[in-house]
């Protein structure tokens, strides 16, 4: 049997205030074709489907056209929700979806309860974990002295384990979880699990199966040869600029895990940050090649320039981020209000506040709307 583990697509996302709908689609319809190019069986999908509880109508038909294409490509789903799904929208018509192939793994009190594939080895029982909130899971889970995430997955698996322990000889295992693994290597667009400070649980919590499918990490990793994430299929921060999106295929054979390959995905745009001065960035021929890739831009003039992004556009159209670092560090330092204001008059702190926005002295006419600004509210009227 082959399975694909994926997760974390997040669909509805934004990044930086751009809409990622046709990235995504773009390359969730890729991941149709891998399932019919390696002849899938089994699609997993840990967590995170959607980036919010309560998608929108377009990002709720992104997902199911792309279901829809993975099980027109041949392979059927097993689906968990993450921390950013709502567990009870998702598992909707759960029992209808079951039959046409869509199997959806969102109920606590369900999740010792496998999914059962088979091929010419036997039996494959897969379990999804639903993500679970600790302080909700250690009651539904009927162990109230469970402490943090660790707590509740170990009582997890040890349902899990329990179940598996009863199926025929030979019966392989797979386990979906949504859960920060020690030893995972984390990225700027997750959302914290940590609970009282802490969300990482053991990789050893999971012993006992496999093949355990994590979730919540965005960067494709292996932490063990049975204990991998799949990662996000796109990159939704800056921190993940050098990742390799990609899917773990996985084969099983008569006697457990046989193989992981990985495939990685293409990159509908590329992520890049640039730095320097603005009528550099504007005008340097080296950087035609980012024009079409989402930018991050630090720009380094020592005064801050106006209607930078606007200007930066009309090069670069994907630029989604701006910063100002300005040479010789004018403007970086904290400023301290109480030594700074001491003694001095309005007009001048006016003055000074404008040179720490902007790294310069406001000029004649600057001063002069100033004062004026200033006078006026001085005798309480509307400017």
């Amino acid at each position: 049997m082959r399975a694909l583990h994926t997760s974390d697509w997040h669909v509805g996302r934004t990044f930086h205030g751009a809409d990622l709908l046709a990235d995504q689609e773009f390359v969730l319809d890729r991941l149709a074709a891998v399932v019919a190019d390696e002849s899938v069986d089994v699609v997993l999908v840990s967590g995170d489907v959607y980036d919010r509880a309560v998608p929108s109508a377009e990002a709720v038909r992104v997902a199911t056209t792309a279901l829809g294409k993975i099980r027109e490509a041949g392979a059927q789903l097993v689906i968990t929700p993450g921390n950013h799904d709502s567990a009870a929208r998702l598992g909707a018509f759960e029992e209808f979806a079951a039959a046409g192939g869509l199997h959806l793994r969102t109920r606590v009190d369900r999740l010792h309860e496998p999914i059962l594939l088979a091929d010419e080895h036997g039996p494959v029982a897969c379990y999804g974990i639903p993500y679970l909130e600790p302080e909700p899971a250690r009651h539904a889970l009927g162990v109230p002295e469970a402490k943090g995430h660790t707590g509740v997955l170990t009582e997890a698996m040890r349902r899990i384990r329990e179940d598996l322990a009863r199926r025929p000889p030979g019966t392989r295992s797979v386990v979906l979880a949504h859960a920060f693994v020690t030893g995972g290597a984390g990225s700027d667009s997750e959302r914290t699990i940590a609970v009282g400070g802490v969300e990482q649980v053991p990789g050893s919590v999971f012993d006992g199966v496999d093949y355990v499918a994590l979730g919540h990490l965005h960067g494709p990793q292996r932490l063990a040869e049975h204990l991998r994430y799949s990662g996000s299929p796109l990159a939704y921060s800056f921190s993940e600029a050098t990742h390799r999106k990609s899917v773990w295929l996985v084969d099983f054979d008569a006697r457990g895990l046989a193989e992981v390959r990985r495939h990685e995905l293409p990159v509908p745009r590329r992520l890049a940050t640039l730095t320097g001065r603005l009528g550099e960035l504007l005008e340097d021929p080296a950087h035609a090649e980012r024009e079409d890739d989402y930018l991050s831009v630090t720009l380094t003039d020592t005064v801050r320039p106006v209607d930078a992004m606007r200007k930066l556009r009309d090069r670069f159209p994907h630029a989604v981020h701006l910063d100002w670092q300005p040479e010789g560090g004018a403007g970086s330092a904290a400023l301290r209000y109480a030594a700074q204001t001491k003694g001095r008059s309005d007009e001048q702190i006016a003055h000074s506040f404008l040179a720490d926005c902007r790294g310069a002295e406001p000029n004649d006419r600057e001063r002069v709307l100033l004062r004026t600004a200033l006078e006026t509210a001085g005798k309480g009227e509307n400017p």
